[in-house]
């Protein structure tokens, strides 16, 4: 597929956000590792959306993969690696995203209260393996 310019400014905030995620491992800051890692996956998912049209403003870009997998705007050894993609929006979507930030109130949790380091970790994986899978598909 050939990147545009959304693709590429897209692909930078996740790199961007991808790079903080690590270094929030490092610093053992767990519920700033979750938020940087969900937004890499986040922007990875628009950046691939992006090679087939305007990417909206949503927190959920997974809905949008599966519908162009299913309008076939995707090859289909693509759709495959975009199905993935859409997957792990969907593990590490808007509900982390309002977690990281927000924490849970009705059991007056803060994020630092949800966040541990395993579930830094496991966030962490999620995003580096967005991250690749957004740049294999441009370098296909």
């Amino acid at each position: 597929m050939q990147a545009n310019t959304s693709f590429q400014y897209r692909i930078r905030l996740a790199d961007g956000f991808l790079n903080e995620a690590r270094q929030d491992v490092t610093l053992q800051r767990w519920r700033s590792c979750v938020d940087n890692s969900q937004l890499c996956v986040e922007n990875a998912a628009k950046a691939v959306l992006s090679l087939v049209g305007p990417v909206g403003r949503t927190h959920a870009p997974g809905q949008p993969l599966r519908l162009a997998i299913r309008n076939g705007l995707f090859i289909d050894q693509d759709a495959n690696i975009v199905q993935q993609l859409a997957d792990l929006t969907d593990l590490l979507g808007n509900d982390i995203h309002i977690q990281s930030d927000y924490g849970d109130e009705s059991l007056q949790r803060t994020p630092w209260e949800i966040f541990n380091q395993s579930a830094a970790e496991r966030a962490l994986n999620m995003a580096e393996e967005s991250n690749r899978l957004a740049h294999f598909l441009i370098s296909s």
